[in-house]
């Protein structure tokens, strides 16, 4: 038009309209048929362009890189410039263009120019090339047998609505397993503490808590109530970074005492300390979790919460928020392990210890629940490990570049990868010597980012029966799954178990290898409840 020639044209669809159409029954014959949008648009591309022949089209999506770029030594204030740079997130530098399949050459080299990315950077997509829209299907379709049944966590089965958590605390530590059971208990625990006089300060750290949380209602309530409140907020969460804006701005204009950790380290422990006056004696108890203070995502990630009174351990705890609250020099810990100090640096001597164990002739296991593994120091410790005769379980969801069962390297190391109805998130680590056993829980995957770049926290389970059950709940269940694991083979690839593999097993193990890890601890959970209701009536 008016001289000048285009061959390209980017159409806008937008966000308000349906990603997915369902069809009018007088069309589809009283079917439930559905189209996607952008076949819409495609079947109806010459009015748009009217007098135009329409050639190719492609739908796309652009990945750009979302880390926001603020020198935290520089800056004067820290939330300040974060906001600031949260403006101009839409336009960071594209790392990555997904098309279809269908889509021409000559459309896709334009696309990557626009982009200024190198060939590699392009991904041919079957389908969709975004699936998350694929979720309005849910609300379109009336099909119950497509989906999972309900499910209400039960109430921590090892605690009581009528009695004191600090009572509770007084006579052994307490898990909570969510979401088989409910983190109602964790926010039942601070609000005892936020409405209980004798409370005098409560410590807290916030990763990802979301836009509308009872914690931080909670937090708000206890700065009222004229309690000395401390949160140590990491503004650089990812995605979450204005919702934790919002919320240090909120807290600290009411009082509270709002900072924001170690320059140059993210905050990624999950911590709650509550000092308490009993007569003469104050009197810590503590929280501590492999997962967030999210209400919403503990109803659909698998994490372990650990409450406690062991003063040795919230001892620890006081420690490390002082450290973080003063940048002061950090003592030695009793019991916990932090990262960047000592968490990485024990963990490879915990694996070398059980390798040099093994050459002994002592038996000797390992087996780890994680979310990913790609730190090459830990990596090799491990395969050092297991050539000298260490049998090691690796539970990873994600991302793990250990080359599993590979002959002659790692025929002692099994990897497997558990996806089911909830997001794996606990991290359990269990090492075996001889007779000595030891269990980890922590906030920290094996990653070379969580163990140098991040404040990360593991804390040993002491209680012989608390560990076993980590042991039962979080590692055997998973070993045992036959029917959302999947196993790393010599070859890089994922193969999916086969639950009559496990045919010969027997009882509960027969059970999970049946249905699941996942569906056998909903059940598991779901009778203990019931028994609990029952004898309250």
């Amino acid at each position: 038009a008016f001289g000048r020639e285009n061959p390209i044209a980017i159409v806008k669809v937008p966000r308000v309209l349906p990603r997915v159409i369902r069809m009018p029954a007088k069309v589809s014959g009283g079917k439930t048929l559905c189209v996607a949008l952008s076949s819409v648009v495609r079947a109806h591309l010459s009015s748009m362009f009217p007098g135009r022949e329409v050639g190719d089209f492609s739908q796309f999506r652009v990945t750009r890189h979302s880390d926001l770029a603020v020198d935290e030594e520089d800056v004067k204030n820290l939330r300040t410039a974060l906001r600031q740079g949260l403006q101009h997130r839409h336009y960071g530098q594209a790392v990555r263009l997904e098309v279809s399949s269908s889509c021409a050459e000559s459309l896709a080299g334009f696309l990557l120019a626009q982009f200024n990315l190198p060939a590699q950077a392009l991904y041919r997509v079957h389908g969709p090339v975004n699936l998350a829209r694929l979720t309005q299907l849910i609300d379109l379709i009336d099909a119950p047998a497509l989906l999972f049944p309900p499910y209400l966590p039960s109430y921590p089965v090892t605690l009581s609505p009528a009695q004191s958590f600090f009572d509770r605390l007084q006579r052994g530590d307490v898990l909570i397993h969510q979401p088989f059971e409910s983190f109602d208990g964790v926010l039942a625990f601070l609000r005892e503490a936020v409405y209980d006089p004798d409370v005098l300060a409560i410590k807290q750290t916030i990763y990802r808590t979301g836009t509308d949380s009872a914690l931080m209602d909670l937090l708000r309530e206890a700065v009222r109530r004229g309690k000395e409140v401390t949160v140590v907020v990491e503004l650089k969460a990812r995605f979450d970074e204005e919702a934790n804006i919002n919320w240090a701005e909120m807290l600290e204009s009411i009082g509270a005492q709002v900072v924001y950790g170690v320059v140059g380290l993210k905050t990624h422990a999950k911590m709650l300390l509550v000092t308490r006056r009993e007569g003469k004696r104050l009197v810590r108890y503590g929280h501590m979790s492999t997962g967030n203070y999210n209400p919403r995502t503990a109803r659909l990630y698998t994490d372990i919460s650990h409450l406690t009174a062991d003063p040795l351990l919230t001892a620890d705890m006081e420690a490390v928020f002082v450290h973080m609250a003063s940048q002061s020099k950090l003592p030695r810990l009793n019991r916990m392990w932090l990262a960047p100090f000592d968490l990485h640096k024990n963990l490879v001597a915990q694996i070398d210890a059980l390798g040099a164990a093994a050459a002994a002739g002592r038996p000797t296991r390992i087996v780890a629940k994680m979310n990913a593994l790609t730190d090459e120091a830990l990596i090799a410790a491990l395969v050092r490990a297991g050539q000298k005769g260490v049998k090691t379980d690796l539970i990873v969801r994600g991302a793990c570049t250990l080359p599993a069962q590979v002959p002659g390297l790692t025929d002692n190391i099994r990897v497997r990868s558990v996806i089911g109805r909830f997001l794996e998130h606990s991290r359990v680590f269990y090492f075996r010597n001889d007779e000595d056993e030891s269990l980890y829980l922590s906030s920290a995957d094996w990653m070379n980012r969580n163990m140098m770049r991040r404040i990360e926290i593991a804390w040993p389970v002491t209680d012989p029966g608390l560990r076993q059950r980590l042991i039962d709940e979080c590692l055997v269940a998973y070993l045992h799954d036959g029917r959302d694991a999947w196993d790393l083979e010599a070859d890089g690839r994922y193969h999916r178990v086969n639950h009559d593999t496990h045919s010969d097993e027997a009882g509960a193990s027969r059970d999970i290898a049946a249905h699941g890890a996942q569906s056998a601890l909903m059940g598991r959970y779901a009778s203990r409840g019931l028994r609990r209701a029952d004898a309250r009536n």
